[in-house]
């Protein structure tokens, strides 16, 4: 369907709670607004509790205006498959329900074809186990959601990380599109600790790692990737047998993520680039910051300051020029 005034299209997907399917449109390029809202059902202009009831017949959705010169529907499907578990007909995730389960609304002819064939690359890849089972409907009305509902993960951030990561959504996602030649490459490149830490979210013991107490000065990057990510210069004692950090040498250089397992709530801290799983973020450090990076030495490479413009990265000299 397209507004030729405006060169736009709508594009209809039902993944589970829409809190968690609006985000990752919303980033890409092409993308006018995302709407969250209820389709496929026989009540109109529903009301939440009304979907949540099972009683409409509703889906939760999202309806997603793009600029098909920016981005195409192909590339939307791509990013719709990995949202979601595409083997679960009866909800996603932690929510149950046929309010939470996925579906396609395609809006014409050649919407419906290209779902039905990139279900089919899907289906042939092998990445599931169990069947592909997500349906692919016509287009029905469609009912935008209260306003609290609406960019929520924009609106409430820390209870949006909470939902996602308690919902078993990340983690599966992580988990089902991981790159199996990549991981193979970084088995045979890490040792086993550097591996299980980084990609598995592992944690080495305290007081028994390469640079808990190292005092050398120099910079700190990623053992995948080598992006600068600590400076010796913000490295601290903290006593927790850990290497541990006031900042990073850019805050963009790290990605913060909440994490449940163990059962505490703590900030997860992985590397932009590579996504490497670092280590945490707590509260509790010098008045600096007043916080506490606490990394994994085995996600960890040093580089000596008077080695930095030899292995590339003489920009950072300068964050020792007294």
């Amino acid at each position: 369907m397209s507004d030729t005034n405006m060169n736009v299209e709508l594009a209809t997907f039902a993944g589970g709670c829409f809190w968690c399917m609006v985000s990752p449109f919303d980033k890409m390029p092409g993308i006018q607004k995302v709407v969250s809202g209820y389709t496929g059902g026989n009540v109109e202009n529903p009301t939440y509790e009304q979907v949540c009831s099972g009683t409409t017949g509703h889906y939760e959705a999202v309806q997603i205006t793009y600029h098909p010169s920016v981005i195409t529907y192909a590339e939307l499907l791509e990013m719709f498959w990995r949202q979601i578990d595409p083997t679960d007909a009866g909800g996603q995730f932690a929510d149950r329900g046929q309010s939470y389960a996925p579906a396609i609304f395609y809006h014409d002819e050649n919407q419906k074809r290209l779902a039905e064939e990139s279900k089919q690359r899907l289906a042939e890849s092998g990445r599931f186990s169990k069947p592909i089972v997500t349906p692919i409907l016509p287009a029905q009305p469609f009912y935008p959601a209260e306003e609290y509902h609406q960019e929520y993960y924009k609106k409430n951030p820390l209870r949006y990380q909470y939902y996602r990561a308690a919902s078993g959504r990340g983690n599966f996602l992580k988990e089902a599109w991981k790159d199996r030649a990549k991981q193979e490459e970084l088995k045979q490149r890490l040792t086993p600790l550097q591996y299980e830490v980084t990609q598995n979210n592992g944690t080495e013991r305290p007081f028994a790692n390469e640079f808990w107490d190292h005092k050398g000065e120099g910079i700190y990057v990623d053992i995948v990737s080598n992006e600068p990510l600590f400076s010796s210069l913000d490295k601290f004692d903290s006593g927790c047998g850990w290497p541990s950090f006031t900042k990073p040498i850019d805050q963009q250089a790290v990605t913060e993520h909440i994490d449940l397992t163990h059962n505490m709530i703590r900030t997860e801290v992985r590397s932009k680039e590579a996504d490497s799983h670092l280590g945490h973020v707590f509260d509790d450090g010098p008045d600096e910051t007043g916080l506490r990076y606490c990394i994994n030495s085995a996600a960890l490479r040093f580089i000596p300051k008077d080695r930095l413009e030899e292995e590339g990265f003489g920009e950072y000299l300068r964050l020792f020029e007294k």
